[in-house]
């Protein structure tokens, strides 16, 4: 079968990695578990979308619940956050990141188990979370955020934009804002827009109550796709993880893979 852990995307993950603990000399304990090994279980529980506990023993990954504390604790240590912006600085440097404009849109986030999100009012059947996706020109995932399903889409217009981490990759400063921001109509807001030009980006956002056929969808479609990549990962495509972390975790390593995806494409 082909190998979950390339050696680039290894070479790139290892160094971000929590420093390992020195074993004591008397009573170290149990051996620890292969870190390129772990990465490998979970890629596979990603992609395939098992549950944990039944995680093949033959790969070598250990338990799934040991895969599942090492994701957890690379999580809280910004792992994957810095896995994101390196491939980011990767793409920048060979110029595949278009900066003239970025897409916004929204996506479901499962309905299973909802997440800690989820909203807590009584009488809400929205019981579940959505992500909110953020790219350039070309469908590259500049940042995602989770909410819970009662969060409309203006309302995370701006937190999306300030989201962008600054993506290095060429000298001088690092760059984390777009020319202009494309949205359709959920994103139709006079404040907003004014906000997004005081910062100095220009706002292409469809109205509401206008006749279709403005042309934006010939460009924003890049989102969408983007959106629909992230949900072929099956782990994002069903939530499971009742824990919001774990799931945010899982979408900044399914924005890595689309990245490493896009720097190889022709």
């Amino acid at each position: 079968a082909k190998e979950l852990v390339s050696d680039e995307l290894w070479a790139i993950v290892e160094p971000l990695l929590p420093p390992k603990r020195k074993r004591r000399y008397r009573n170290p304990g149990r051996k620890p578990m292969d870190r390129r090994r772990v990465f490998t279980g979970i890629l596979f529980v990603l992609k395939s979308g098992i549950p944990w506990e039944m995680l093949p023993q033959e790969m070598g990954c250990g338990s799934g619940m040991t895969c599942w504390r090492y994701l957890h604790a690379w999580q809280e240590a910004g792992v994957w956050q810095k896995v994101h912006e390196v491939l980011l600085a990767k793409l920048r440097e060979a110029d595949k990141i278009d900066w003239s404009r970025a897409v916004v849109d929204m996506g479901p986030s499962g309905r299973f188990w909802g997440g800690e999100k989820r909203p807590e009012s009584h009488g809400q059947k929205k019981n579940w979370e959505q992500n909110h996706v953020i790219t350039d020109a070309q469908g590259v995932p500049l940042a995602v955020i989770l909410t819970g399903a009662n969060a409309h889409d203006v309302t995370q217009l701006i937190p999306l934009v300030e989201a962008i981490p600054p993506v290095r990759g060429k000298r001088g400063r690092p760059r984390r804002k777009p020319d202009a921001v494309q949205g359709d109509r959920g994103y139709d807001s006079q404040p907003h827009r004014l906000e997004l030009i005081s910062r100095g980006i220009a706002p292409v956002l469809a109205k509401r109550n206008t006749a279709h056929g403005s042309g934006l969808g010939v460009t924003r479609w890049v989102v969408e796709r983007t959106i629909a990549w992230l949900h072929q990962f099956r782990r994002l495509r069903v939530r499971f993880e009742r824990h919001s972390d774990i799931h945010e975790a899982f979408l900044s390593i399914g924005c890595s893979l689309i990245c490493l995806n896009c720097l190889h494409a022709l």
